[in-house]
């Protein structure tokens, strides 16, 4: 089971953005996500008129290690750490480190 998934609201931990909350647009691979607002760079692209593309310089997100993001709790207001517990119906839940809540997604 994943600690971090899409839809899940993080917080940047280190880096360039320290401090930015986002939501997990997608998972690129096992190690790296698309947070949202994070990691924004500048591409030029040039025009292609076949594919209706307008050239120009755009701002696109880039993937951030997972190592570099962190859960945020909305119960403490910061960023957390994520483990897993399994209930006694068997099923496998993601909980929060600091109080043991469940993660909502």
């Amino acid at each position: 089971m994943e600690k971090i998934i899409k839809g899940d609201e993080v917080i940047v931990i280190t880096g360039k953005d320290k401090g930015r909350r986002g939501v997990v647009l997608s998972r690129v691979d096992a190690e790296r996500v698309l947070v949202e607002g994070v990691n924004r760079v500048k591409k030029h692209v040039k025009p292609n008129p076949m594919k209706g593309v307008q050239g120009g310089i755009v701002d696109k997100d880039m993937p951030v290690h997972i190592s570099n993001v962190a859960l945020f709790n909305p119960a403490t207001k910061k960023a957390d750490r994520v483990g897993i517990k399994v209930l006694e119906d068997g099923r496998k839940v993601r909980v929060f480190k600091s109080n043991g809540e469940l993660v909502s997604a």
